[in-house]
């Protein structure tokens, strides 16, 4: 026999566990494919399925074999097929990694979907457990009891699942990791499965003593690698895992480092000790302010935001252009920014003069009280730029921010032959501003969109060039030169995004769609 009470132990860790494994498979599978709603979707989705089969078979098994035995029983096989979800998945998500490095869009999805079906047998098991214990408890309960007994069952279940909501992204994930997470709380359910065994006359739960042995056999094996390995001519310097991202910092032959942030498909910083530009997108922040009409001088720049500051690329480069500009930089990961001091000169020599604000972009904007010559969007998740700050509402909330003379610019992702993301947010802007200007950044997937508060004109970035002395800094006229042949008209289209409605990432996954079947991926690959 079990006591109620310990029965009632047992439904509660397994509520807990129950959700600390949906927590943990998004970030198990953030790690390569992102964190995005659909991702989301499908993990919900397919463990609100495999939990309805569950309800089913537990009833069912629990009807056919009503003993506390086969209940425990099931508690550590579902502990230890919870166990396995990390390891087995590890090989498979270290092959997706490189099938995104290389997009190959149907490697990638096979192996999304392979990942998905680890969860099916614990989290069907986990599911069989409610209905198990409620018939355990109404065994030998008059009938006017019943009701209470199947509420209190699913009441503490709950309790127990609201506590695994909180605790792997409060405590254990940062503490532990994602793959720790897992093995946490499947080491939690199976003592508690292994106690309530213990308790029945005439069983051997010392029988089950080799699950824990395998673990940790598997575990030493698949944990010798990194999940995603550093791209060709990389080596990986640090890794760590955050509540927010997997972090990635690799190094090339030639000193320059990168920072990589969860599946990995974009650069998020760069950092060479001697060289600050790049020619890449953080360049063309440099350039957003020259829009404004002649004469705008580098006296103009007064501060500087920069709303997803990551490892302070841009920040870094508005330093060494101009010398003591008072700079705000806004990152949500802490982690990141100690990654940026540490790799990535995001510190008070290389940058004495930027102040470090750790929150969400929007909320942290709204807080500061300067007036900015340029406000920099760069708070991407390729290929998602988070909604809220891609609204009217958040749009009206920045120009108030802004100087007389001031711009705000914002990275936009697009392909080749789809650019309805940057035609939204054009039309968008042009909510609030008056003129938008557009730089498309050769040799990537990203163009740069410039609002100005007054009317402006795309050649007034090159009137504004030519009208620099020659002591300009170096920097700023190689720029102004680069990005000035990349300016491209601006389409805005009937979709704004406000909000109330804002269907962001709908666009990107049809955007992201839309390429994989185009002749745009075998370009990319040089077919």
């Amino acid at each position: 026999m079990t006591t109620k009470r310990y029965l009632y132990l047992t439904v509660f860790i397994s509520g807990m566990v129950t959700l600390a494994v949906e927590i943990t498979a998004s970030r198990l599978l953030g790690s390569v494919f992102g964190t995005s709603n659909l991702v989301w979707a499908n993990v919900i989705g397919l463990i609100l399925l495999f939990l309805a089969a569950g309800y089913f078979l537990g009833g069912r098994w629990s009807d056919r074999n009503p003993a506390p035995a086969a209940f425990y029983q099931l508690i550590l096989w579902g502990a230890f097929f919870n166990a396995l979800i990390p390891l087995a998945a590890r090989p498979v998500l270290a092959l997706a990694a490189r099938a995104v490095q290389g997009i190959e869009a149907a490697l990638a999805l096979g192996s999304f979907a392979a990942v998905l079906v680890l969860f099916a047998a614990p989290v069907t098991l986990l599911g069989m457990v409610s209905p198990f214990a409620i018939r355990l408890a109404i065994q030998n309960s008059p009938p006017e009891k019943l009701g209470g007994i199947s509420g209190r069952i699913y009441a503490i279940g709950t309790l127990g699942s609201l506590l695994g909501t909180f605790v792997p992204v409060i405590i254990i994930i940062p503490a532990i990791g994602t793959f720790g997470t897992f093995l946490f709380f499947s080491s939690l359910l199976f003592v508690v499965g292994l106690v309530g065994l213990a308790q029945q006359v005439g069983v051997r739960a010392a029988r089950f003593a080799w699950m824990p042995v395998v673990v940790a056999l598997l575990a030493v094996i698949a944990m010798a690698q990194p999940v995603r390995a550093a791209p060709p001519g990389q080596t990986i310097l640090y890794e760590t895992e955050s509540p927010y991202n997997y972090i990635q910092v690799a190094e090339d032959s030639q000193g320059y480092r990168y920072l990589y942030l969860n599946e990995g498909q974009g650069v998020h910083s760069q950092w060479h000790p001697t060289q600050i530009a790049y020619g890449r997108t953080w360049d063309y922040f440099l350039a957003a302010p020259y829009f404004n009409s002649a004469p705008f001088t580098p006296q103009d720049v007064q501060a500087v935001a920069v709303v997803g500051l990551a490892a302070g690329t841009i920040t870094r480069q508005y330093s060494a252009v101009y010398p003591g500009l008072a700079m705000d930089g806004i990152e949500i990961d802490p982690a990141i920014i100690e990654v940026g001091a540490r790799y990535f000169g995001m510190n008070a020599q290389e940058q004495p003069s930027l102040n470090v604000h750790i929150g969400d972009g929007r909320y942290v904007i709204n807080q500061l009280d300067r007036q900015y010559s340029l406000i920099a969007l760069d708070a991407y998740r390729p290929p998602y730029i988070p909604w809220q700050l891609c609204t009217v509402e958040f749009f009206s909330e920045v120009r108030a921010k802004l100087a007389d003379n001031g711009v705000v610019a914002i990275n936009v992702g697009r392909t080749n032959t789809d650019r309805r993301l940057i035609d939204a947010l054009a039309a968008t802007l042009l909510q609030v501003f008056p003129t938008v200007h557009a730089m498309d950044v050769p040799y990537s997937f990203n163009t740069i969109l410039v609002a100005t508060l007054h009317t402006t004109q795309d050649d007034n970035l090159i009137v504004n060039a030519s009208q620099l002395t020659p002591d300009t800094n170096p920097i700023l006229l190689n720029t102004l030169a680069l990005v000035a042949s990349t300016i491209v008209p601006v389409t805005p289209s009937d979709l704004v995004f406000t909000d109330d409605k804002a269907p962001v990432e709908n666009l990107v996954d049809s955007l992201v769609l839309n390429f994989l079947l185009s002749d745009d991926l075998n370009r990319l690959r040089g077919e």
